[in-house]
């Protein structure tokens, strides 16, 4: 048709489709001449018309509304050449005779819709992924590559923070003088018997290639232990299974490495402070699941959520799995008479679709669960919902984890409770604090907070390592992507303004280091998160975001 690619006839009919319905409508057989109306009209205007070459080109290739690129043709209904033409590669879908439209997320811009914000999400691309994952089948050398790539990131930040300490030692080689070492902690399972946690005797430290010939060393810390550049108050330093440390220390020969200081993980700095803009505010709903309890399926709590967005209507609404839990007892007993995937289309996604038909420049972004029985990647880190859920152009469907921005307030976000793993695997050692950083006034020090400060300094969503055997089926951790769990994209890269990061845990809203953690728990157990900011003003993100934890009435 007028010498256009599939490609280009389907940016036209998004175009003309999200203009007339501000939404993408599926291609039909009466949609070509609408679209070939639209092409005559476009031609005719072209040639009337004396702007110059370079203006009068007013489409852009992979972009609608300078915002949003699509992979994915929709053919049905198509007839001859044009259907052919526009049949995507039977390779890469399986063959599947309609593929539905699908917008690519990533940082390049935003993406065009009618919300009251603007979102920017991470780039995903799940067709290659599926031919990328081969969960338990990655090579040993793969899964070592990846960890001692994660080391030496951690030693260039280390030796940029410490100006003063030279060069990193290697942990295993006999010296008389001290060094700075850079390892991960591991759990000397034959020493400490199954079961156990970390103590002053079941501590290794595992170099990486470049700076230790990836050795494994007998850890000993020093009765006088000294916490170097940590925050003031906290009294000691949290230690678990997978945990990169800087120590200072020497290893004196006897078969293992004596560390008189440890050097504490820099925190990450602040992201700048966004402009004042008044219309840059916005408000949020953060719900967790599971959403119905175990003795039925009736979601009776999710209902009550929902009759609540009706009434706020939020500008975004942020709603985490598992959805159809696969751990619940109807679904593993089989007491259910629909499809996974029909129980999920209606308590979730009717509700939502009606919900945004009372509160139309609202955005609803899903994160899935890897309990989550309607996800086909059930590994972590683990790929968004297949497009068929998706039900309204305003439901944004996100990985797990995630990270995009609000307004140009940045978020990360994680359905695994790594808050529950951390404080099982948590080892506190007190030391003598030196040259501490003095913590800012509202930031918290408590315990809980700590677990979320863990996940910042440690630069990623699931820092522990190797997981623990009780809680591994809740992770299913895919360690050969590991790289998908950074918060951030480089070590010394600001953090998230907000963190997303559901427990079982006691709920909580808190100020750590220079983000908000925000722990809404389960709506099962009645509670959730709601969220506001402010966009007038001038202080950093966490001075102008208000975060409390919200009970279903």
């Amino acid at each position: 048709m007028y010498n256009l690619t599939a490609k280009d006839l389907q940016y036209k009919w998004e175009a003309l489709s999200y203009g007339k319905a501000q939404t993408i409508l599926r291609f039909t057989r009466e949609s070509a001449a609408d679209v070939k109306a639209q092409i005559q009209r476009e031609i005719q205007a072209k040639n009337a018309s004396s702007v110059s070459k370079s203006t009068a080109t007013g489409f852009v290739r992979g972009k609608l509304a300078n915002s949003t690129k699509f992979v994915g043709v929709t053919a049905k209904g198509l007839t001859g050449p044009l259907k052919a033409a526009a049949q995507p590669p039977k390779a890469l879908f399986g063959g599947m005779a309609y593929v539905p439209v699908k917008p690519e997320q990533d940082f390049d811009g935003t993406i065009a819709s009618s919300s009251r914000v603007t979102f920017v999400g991470q780039k995903e691309a799940r067709q290659n992924r599926a031919s990328q994952d081969r969960y338990m089948y990655e090579t040993l050398g793969e899964r070592s590559e990846t960890l001692d790539t994660q080391l030496d990131g951690f030693g260039e930040l280390i030796l940029k923070h410490y100006r003063d300490i030279g060069q990193l030692g290697h942990p295993g080689v006999f010296s008389e003088e001290s060094c700075v070492v850079v390892g991960r902690i591991v759990l000397d399972a034959e020493a400490s018997g199954s079961g156990i946690k970390l103590n002053d005797q079941s501590l290794i430290l595992e170099a990486s290639r470049a700076h230790g010939d990836g050795l494994r060393v007998p850890l000993q810390l020093a009765q006088d232990l000294k916490i170097r550049g940590g925050y003031k108050g906290l009294g000691g330093v949290g230690l678990f299974p997978g945990a990169v440390v800087a120590l200072k220390g020497r290893n004196g020969g006897g078969g293992y490495f004596i560390a008189s200081e440890i050097l504490a993980i820099p925190p990450m700095p602040a992201s700048p402070a966004p402009p004042s803009n008044v219309a840059a505010s916005f408000n949020m709903c953060i719900a967790c699941g599971p959403f119905t309890p175990d003795a039925n399926l009736d979601y009776k709590p999710w209902r009550t959520l929902v009759s609540n967005l009706k009434a706020s209507k939020p500008a975004v609404v942020l709603i985490l799995g598992p959805f159809v839990d696969a751990t619940h007892t109807h679904i593993q007993d089989g007491m259910v008479d629909e499809t996974p995937s029909d129980i999920f289309k209606r308590q979730f996604i009717a509700p939502l679709c009606d919900f945004l038909s009372q509160s139309p420049t609202s955005t609803v972004l899903l994160v899935p669960s890897v309990n989550d029985i309607i996800s086909d990647h059930a590994v972590f880190p683990q790929c968004e919902l297949d497009d068929e859920f998706r039900g309204d152009a305003r439901i944004r469907l996100l990985p797990n984890p995630a990270r995009f921005s609000l307004n140009g307030i940045s978020f990360a976000v994680c359905s695994v409770d790594v808050l529950y793993h951390l404080r099982k695997e948590e080892y506190f050692r007190r030391g003598e604090e030196v040259d501490s950083i003095v913590c800012e006034p509202g930031a918290a020090n408590d315990p809980m907070s700590n677990l979320g400060r863990y996940v910042l300094q440690q630069r990623s969503f699931y820092p522990i390592f190797p997981v623990s055997l009780d809680v591994a089926h809740e992770v299913n951790l895919d360690v050969s992507h590991s790289a998908e769990l950074r918060i951030a994209e480089n070590p010394d890269d600001p953090g998230p303004d907000v963190m997303v990061l559901p427990s079982r845990l006691k709920h909580f809203s808190k100020v750590v280091d220079n983000s908000v953690v925000i722990n809404p728990s389960y709506l099962t157990k009645g509670t959730y998160a709601t969220l506001s900011y402010s966009g007038q003003g001038t202080e950093l993100p966490k001075d102008r975001i208000s975060a409390n934890i919200a009970r279903l009435s």
